[in-house]
């Protein structure tokens, strides 16, 4: 059912209430809200209706009170088990339900003043005084009491040079040369002890505007007070809150920069900075009020003047002193100093760090250290300088600002292990792979000579060759290759290769499945060796009896035996120079006719015998060591 009820709903409900039903009853029988029943019961009660002058008094009315009537016809209406009867009925403000503690009101109010809780009064009335009432009806009536004594409004004053108190207000409009209105905002800074302040008119309160008029104000007093109190503007405070506010990073930094604390109100609570309130309401309606101009800087001009001349001499209605003699005398010299330089003002902004380790200002790109790589960092910029912080405000990295599209990485931001080995230069791969060896070094320098820039690379690869081989390995290699003038990487490495595979001891195994047990292996080998030492042997014998008879055979030729071929015809028939005999020995004027081979005894001419102690003469071996052998024997190659 809707909040806004008929007429005859509104009637009926008054009507019930002033025959003593409770609103309770009252909003079930009607089927209306509880609190609709309670607002329409307090506007009866706040707004009683009055009779008019001259007519009677109605039977029944307090004072000049109207009795409400039901409407006509509504009599005879229903509700629940009764009827509604249209009777004079009286509203007036002192309706009210009587409460249950009611009897003992002099016993709670007795045990208020001791300091008790409320629910040790319940207790003590239920245990001592045997009352049955509910601890909600003791609480309940322990509020009532309460909102008939309020407590007395403290007042704070403070010292010379403690507080100051800041707020923005609603300024004079603008009337522009074309005629349109342009609304504007005051700023008023107040000093809580002498009420000096300092007023301008802002088109904007953003936080360099409110910080700049922060500034302006301090070199304005000619000093700082240990204090600021300001307002919860979105401007200046982040995250509102009483017990621990969280303000704006470039405001916290204002701050320290002018050595004050910035303490914002509790929200919603316009009296912790009723001086700056009380402030605003006098510079709106003093000064400005029914005023136009035609700029801000004719306003601001105009403000100037009238702080000045008006604020600055009257009497404070608090204090009862004189402005800004009180500032002067008083208050001026216990200010804080003024820095000696003014307030960087610079753009502060969010910023995420990307995959590059980067952060994007101004369409600039900046280098952060690795470990903040997806973080999310605090930027702030001016015409010259570009500092990132981390969220508790450590500046992480500082650069020079730079035009747009350009990146500035600082050598510490890169991880190590994104490094190259060629950033380093050659002089550093040279120093590192000179630990090897002097011939190393040597044949580095060499290289790096006969191949230039591009030899570099060379000397990243030949680093990694010392982490795979042995020093003295790699210093033999390059000694090799720096003797054949070799500087490619590849030679050193085929040469590494070679001298690894000399060196690889067999790798035995002393047991497998698939493998014969060594001893067997130890057997075979003893019996190879004796077969083959046996065959030795036999061909040591054999060519120590075909030397004696090649002796032999010399020594008959010596002592004028005939050849056996000495009858073959006087044309000799010439044959290859290559025609070996079974000597191996070249023998161009050896004859084969009709397949008659020579005798062994009959050597050839030309033929001399492979002996050590052999000469050769006029073609023909001597042996002195020759023996005879028969001629009957066949000579043979075999």
């Amino acid at each position: 059912m809707s909040n806004q009820l008929k007429m005859a709903q509104v009637q009926s409900i008054l009507a019930l209430l002033g025959r003593g039903w409770s609103q309770r009853r009252i909003a079930r029988e009607l089927q209306v809200d509880r609190e609709t029943v309670a607002r329409y019961v307090g506007l009866a009660a706040a707004n009683p209706a009055k009779v008019p002058t001259g007519s009677d008094q109605v039977v029944g009315c307090v004072g000049e009170s109207k009795p409400a009537k039901l409407p006509t016809g509504s009599a005879d209406w229903p509700i629940g088990d009764e009827a509604v009867v249209a009777e004079p009925v009286v509203i007036t403000p002192a309706v009210r339900r009587r409460s249950d503690c009611d009897p003992w009101r002099a016993v709670i109010e007795a045990n208020l003043a001791l300091g008790l809780s409320a629910k040790r009064i319940h207790q003590d009335l239920v245990s001592e005084q045997q009352a049955t009432v509910g601890y909600d009806s003791v609480r309940r009536f322990i509020q009532r009491l309460g909102t008939s004594r309020p407590l007395p409004m403290r007042r704070l004053e403070c010292a010379a040079g403690e507080e100051v108190q800041v707020d923005f207000g609603t300024g004079a409009p603008l009337v522009l040369a074309d005629g349109k209105k342009r609304k504007t905002s005051v700023f008023r800074m107040v000093l809580s002890h002498s009420r000096k302040a300092y007023s301008e008119s802002v088109f904007q309160q953003t936080t360099d505007e409110f910080l700049r008029c922060l500034e302006t104000a301090f070199w304005f007093f000619g000093g700082v007070t240990k204090t600021v109190v300001i307002d919860n503007l979105r401007a200046a405070v982040a995250h509102p809150d009483w017990f621990d506010p969280e303000l704006v990073p470039k405001l916290q930094a204002f701050a320290e920069h002018y050595g004050t604390v910035i303490l914002p109100t509790k929200p919603y609570m316009p009296r912790h900075k009723g001086k700056v309130e009380r402030g605003i309401g006098y510079v709106k309606g003093n000064a400005l009020k029914a005023r136009t101009f035609s700029s801000l800087e004719e306003q601001n001009h105009f403000l100037s003047d009238w702080e000045e001349s008006v604020a600055d001499t009257r009497i404070h209605g608090t204090t009862k002193q004189q402005v800004g003699k009180v500032f002067v005398e008083v208050e001026k010299s216990a200010l804080l100093p003024l820095p000696r330089d003014r307030f960087a003002m610079f753009h502060e902004a969010q910023r995420i760090v990307s995959r590059d380790g980067h952060v994007e200002v101004a369409k600039a790109y900046y280098s952060v250290p690795p470990e903040y790589l997806g973080l999310t960092v605090w930027a702030r910029w001016d015409t010259r300088v570009v500092r990132v912080f981390n969220q508790r405000f450590e500046q992480i990295a500082m650069h020079a600002r730079h035009e747009q599209g350009r990146f500035s990485t600082q050598a510490k931001h890169i991880a190590p292990e994104k490094i190259s080995g060629l950033e380093h230069g050659a002089s550093r791969l040279l120093a590192d792979v000179s630990v090897v060896g002097p011939h190393t070094s040597k044949w580095s320098e060499a290289m790096l000579t006969a191949r230039g820039i591009e030899g570099t690379r060379v000397l990243l690869g030949l680093r990694a060759l010392t982490k795979k081989h042995a020093c003295d390995l790699l210093e033999r290699a390059c000694e090799i290759a720096l003797s054949h003038g070799e500087f490619r990487l590849r030679i050193v490495r085929k040469l590494l290769d070679r001298q690894a595979a000399k060196q690889l001891p067999l790798p035995w195994l002393e047991e497998h499945p698939l493998i014969r047990p060594l001893s067997d292996y130890g057997r075979v080998v003893r019996d190879v060796w004796q077969r083959s030492g046996a065959r030795a042997d036999q061909r040591r014998a054999d060519q120590s009896h075909e030397r004696r008879a090649q002796s032999s055979l010399q020594a008959s030729s010596e002592r004028g035996f005939p050849r056996h071929h000495e009858d073959v015809p006087s044309t000799p028939q010439q044959h290859s120079p290559d025609r070996v005999n079974d000597q191996g020995c070249i023998d161009p004027n050896c004859t084969a006719t009709s397949g008659t081979r020579p005798r062994p005894e009959y050597p050839l001419s030309s033929c001399a015998s492979a002996e050590p102690n052999s000469v050769s003469s006029g073609g023909v071996s001597v042996d002195t060591a020759a023996v005879p052998v028969p001629f009957s024997q066949e000579c043979s190659h075999e």
